[in-house]
């Protein structure tokens, strides 16, 4: 049996439920300036956390709706203990032909997953990286904002840039051919470092992202002129590597970052949300650790999946839900943020303290 085409599920600007990003864990064993950069923080109580088959039941929901790409972030998602076996049981459930109860069609086949991947910060990755692989993860993107240990330490407070690095090394061995390095950029702190990140990904393999910096969630220190946006991130690649050659999309669907190569072939991203967000063409939703479903990264509040799954909401119920907030979706939270005149941190500490689920570190940025 082959896996059917179904008809997306659209929201008021015809945007498409594609992608979904799954946080398995708010947990974090980093402290980066950028995403939490206090000194205290709430967590989720671990009984409200959701079980692994509970959130392949949600999945497999998202799956029959036409999400075809999964990505497991956190917080920190390889602190979730055996993620490895959670991998194994979306790929069961969820790439062989599946049949869901659906009002008009009671046996028809759900499309499968076709991209699940990975989001971390490496530390823990190399102790780990060929259980993920051989559990059916196709790729890996490992965080990394800098080269320099004293840097390293100075914005995540904890870990070791070695272990990152041995992370890196370890997927590479592990078999994932798809790697990719994301680097938040901040201006005075680690935009002097971009051709060094460039000539990582060159030696281990990976393609490297830069992403600028954000206003959302935890980045209660943020402000717009530590912003290094894709105009100048272009203009000081140029002035190192000379011409810079535009590329297409990535093929993954409506990717968020702008493609590049170097003249020697090397190719980078540029993920500019801040200064030129991509809500038009975003097709990713979120769903947090305790199953709040998320339509935005800037959205302040979300769909509880959580109660209804757990108490006793059929597949078509819950369908239901996901479906009609996902057409009543009028979401563009970046290009929004964008027209402000005074631009600050999206969220106040008080905010956050009242709210766990405003955080980036629980909505899996």
């Amino acid at each position: 049996m082959k896996n059917s085409v179904i008809a997306p599920v659209l929201d008021s600007f015809s945007r498409p439920l594609g992608s979904l990003r799954l946080s398995v864990t708010d947990r974090c064993n980093l402290r980066c300036r950028y995403c939490m950069p206090e000194e205290e923080y709430q967590w989720i109580e671990r009984s409200e956390i959701l079980t692994f088959e509970e959130l392949v039941t949600l999945a497999q929901v998202f799956i029959s709706l036409g999400v075809d790409r999964l990505r497991l972030t956190g917080g920190e998602p390889l602190l979730r203990r055996d993620l490895p076996q959670l991998v194994a049981m979306l790929c069961e459930s969820a790439r062989a032909p599946q049949t869901i109860a659906n009002a008009s069609s009671p046996s028809a086949p759900a499309s499968g997953l076709r991209d699940l991947a990975l989001t971390t910060n490496g530390l823990l990755l190399a102790a780990q990286a060929r259980d993920l692989r051989q559990a059916g993860l196709d790729r890996v993107t490992i965080s990394l904002d800098t080269l320099r240990p004293d840097r390293f330490r100075e914005l995540a407070r904890y870990g070791d840039l070695d272990h990152v690095l041995a992370g890196i090394r370890a997927a590479r061995e592990a078999g994932f051919a798809a790697l990719k390095i994301n680097s938040v950029v901040i201006r005075g702190f680690n935009d002097d470092e971009l051709a060094d990140l460039i000539a990582l990904g060159q030696s281990v393999g990976a393609e490297v992202r830069f992403i600028e910096y954000m206003d959302v969630g935890g980045a209660t220190e943020w402000s717009e002129s530590q912003v290094v946006s894709r105009v100048e991130i272009l203009d000081r690649l140029r002035e190192r590597f000379g011409a810079i050659e535009p590329l297409n999309l990535d093929s993954q669907g409506a990717a968020p970052a702008d493609r590049f190569r170097l003249a020697d072939g090397t190719t980078f991203g540029i993920i500019s949300s801040t200064t030129a967000p991509f809500c038009a063409q975003c097709d990713r939703a979120r769903l947090t650790p305790d199953g709040l479903f998320l339509l935005c990264l800037y959205a302040r509040r979300g769909l509880d999946l959580k109660h209804p799954l757990r108490n006793g909401a059929s597949p078509d119920e819950l369908r239901a839900l996901i479906t009609e907030s996902w057409r009543m979706r009028r979401d563009r939270g970046a290009e929004e943020r964008k027209t402000l005149r005074a631009r600050g941190p999206l969220f106040q500490i008080e905010d956050l303290r009242r709210d766990v689920h405003l955080e980036m570190h629980t909505r899996g940025g």
